[in-house]
C-alpha cells in the first residue's frame, strides 16, 4: 500500500483557481473565453480532470482553440 496521500482525479473551480493564481470569478471568465480545457459536468456538478489542467498548465496556459472544446 502507497504512503502517499491520494489526490482527487477531478477537481473544484475553487482547487483550479488557486493552482492558477486567481480568482473563481476570473476562471470562469476564462472559461467563457475559450481560455481553459473543457470541464466535466454532471448534475449541478462543474469539474477538471486534475491531470489536464496539470497538463495544460505545463504547456503554458495556451488558448483552447477548438469550438467544440468549449462549454
Amino acid at each position: 500500500m502507497s504512503t502517499e496521500t491520494q489526490q482527487p482525479l477531478l477537481i473544484t473551480a475553487e482547487d483550479v483557481a488557486t493552482m492558477l493564481g486567481v480568482s473563481t470569478r476570473t476562471l470562469w471568465r476564462l472559461l467563457s473565453a475559450g481560455r481553459l480545457p473543457r470541464p466535466v459536468r454532471f448534475g449541478g456538478n462543474t469539474r477538471w480532470r486534475r491531470d489536464e489542467v496539470r497538463d495544460w498548465v505545463d504547456r503554458g496556459c495556451p488558448p483552447v482553440s477548438d469550438p467544440a472544446d468549449r462549454p
